[in-house]
């Protein structure tokens, strides 16, 4: 992994190129920093040709670059353009950042270390920023090279983010955007593993591996006949095909202090979709369709690696997670369309269409979720190719049964940079769900609403506590290199719960 450092200055050593941020403007380019008082040792322009920049069509636009070449000079000089000033504020500002540093740390792969000038963000202090472009600059340089039989070429080897002061503050933002970055990387890792040797077994284990060690996690793994004992049928059902037993991920994180609020601690319940591979059981895929169905546990991935990064961050929170792992595939012991899986709950669904197996699985998830009676309860889950159709696949859906709880999530996916939208759950359309012969069943009408329809199914699970679901089909997957993306899986949501996760204002509303 990239290494990320802050500094005041940088003087003497080799580097393979500065990035000098520029911002767009009504008269052309112009340099976002003092680049005077940086005390450089490579000549750093402090104004722009506008004619020059025409001439290059470089405008400053948001991870837009261009190399100034000195002759005889070993560093190159790299203009970033970070978009209009008007646009470096707040958390826009923060994501325009992010993808400027992204573009600089492309432009510089293959160097030793590279230098980044801090551009001032309007209403964010030096820490969040510095934790943006640690981020930023760790996910850009990620590649997922552990099965290739040849080294792959050599990326940036170090960032050294420059800044005009409070080098106190930089570092501590650097040191969390590198474990937030940390996490997302393992979420990757996950999602990029073959399924063959990504099993539930084997998921479960590398977690119990991680956090065990972490000050204040408890981890145990549920194998099949504990499964059984605790009445899973929805796990159950969507496992009955796989040769692979499934496994259901159970962890807890106890806070160092509590929130000052009363002396009591609030407490956020996790749940994750994690079907290691999907064909769509007896209802099954197309060759295509299953090409990136080792994706499909990547809400569980998400949810573990952000609660191993939330609690090394010393999250002001209780946190229970719950990973539903199995494998979706047909035999002659598969769930056939028709069957009816008793949940742990009770209620009854028809299986019509043994594809829409993720909602099965968290059914059972989100019952022991309310069972540990929490505050809150996120689920997220790679759950509906409808959700693509609506939003793409940058953009995650976010519904649930309270509005302060989704409000709480899409404030810290804005500081985060994960984009998410927001679905309604019309309780008219629980009809779509309606079975002749079981409480529900497992998919909606034709053509219509599965998002929503797949969400109410959910719904049916959580009782009165407050609950949102993210459904992240699009944006856990990339289809290529963008920005600080990279081709596969994404870690999609794993920044969001961590922002989530370590706020003390949402803490706090938890139990006010």
């Amino acid at each position: 992994m990239m290494r990320v450092v802050a500094a005041v200055s940088v003087e003497g050593d080799a580097l393979v190129a500065w990035g000098l941020p520029v911002v767009s403007g009504d008269d052309g380019p112009m340099v976002a920093v003092d680049s005077d008082a940086l005390g450089a040792d490579v000549e750093l322009p402090s104004t722009l040709d506008a004619e020059w920049c025409e001439r290059l069509r470089f405008t400053g636009k948001v991870g837009s670059t261009v190399v100034l070449r000195t002759a005889g000079a070993k560093t190159d000089v790299v203009l970033v353009g970070v978009g209009p000033t008007a646009r470096l504020v707040g958390n826009a500002g923060l994501e325009s950042l992010r993808r400027a540093v992204a573009a600089f740390v492309r432009s510089a792969s293959g160097g030793e270390r590279a230098a980044f000038v801090m551009p001032v963000v309007e209403g964010i202090g030096i820490e969040v920023a510095t934790e943006a472009v640690a981020e930023a600059a760790i996910l850009t340089s990620y590649r997922y090279d552990v099965l290739r039989s040849e080294d792959a070429p050599a990326g940036l080897g170090e960032l050294v983010v420059v800044v005009p002061g409070d080098l106190d503050a930089a570092e501590a933002g650097v040191a969390r955007g590198t474990e937030i970055a940390s996490g997302v990387t393992l979420a990757r890792d996950l999602v990029n593993e073959p399924a063959a040797t990504l099993t539930p077994e084997r998921f479960a284990e590398v977690f119990v591996g991680r956090l065990a060690s972490i000050p204040g996690v408890d981890v145990e793994v549920w194998d099949l006949a504990r499964i059984r004992q605790e009445r899973l049928g929805g796990l159950l059902g969507v496992a009955a095909g796989s040769t692979n037993e499934p496994r259901v991920l159970r962890a807890t994180y106890e806070p160092p202090a509590s929130v000052p609020s009363g002396g009591r601690v609030p407490h956020v319940a996790l749940v994750g979709k994690g079907i290691t591979f999907d064909t769509g059981g007896l209802s099954l895929k197309t060759a295509g369709g299953m090409e990136t169905m080792k994706t499909d546990m990547g809400g569980a991935a998400a949810v573990f690696a952000a609660l191993e990064a939330a609690a090394r961050l010393g999250a002001p929170m209780r946190i229970s997670a719950w990973a539903m792992l199995t494998e979706n595939m047909p035999s002659g012991t598969a769930t056939k369309p028709g069957d009816v899986l008793t949940t742990r709950k009770g209620k009854t669904i028809e299986v019509l269409n043994t594809d829409a197996e993720g909602r099965l699985v968290l059914s059972d998830g989100l019952q022991l979720a309310v069972e540990a009676e929490p505050d809150a309860i996120i689920d997220l889950a790679t759950l509906t190719g409808a959700c693509i159709v609506a939003l793409g696949d940058e953009i995650a859906g976010v519904m649930g049964t309270g509005d302060a709880l989704v409000n709480e999530i899409r404030r810290a996916s804005e500081r985060a940079g994960e984009s998410l939208w927001p679905l309604p759950l019309p309780e008219d359309y629980r009809s779509h769900i309606d079975s002749e012969i079981a409480d529900m069943k497992n998919i909606g009408k034709a053509g219509q609403a599965g998002t929503i329809s797949a969400a109410l199914l959910l719904k049916e699970f959580v009782d009165d506590v407050p609950w949102a679901h993210l459904d992240i089909a699009g944006p856990s997957r990339a289809d290529g290199d963008r920005r600080y993306l990279t081709r596969g899986g994404t870690g999609y949501g794993v920044r969001t719960l961590v922002q989530l996760l370590t706020s003390g204002e949402f803490a706090a509303s938890l139990i006010d």
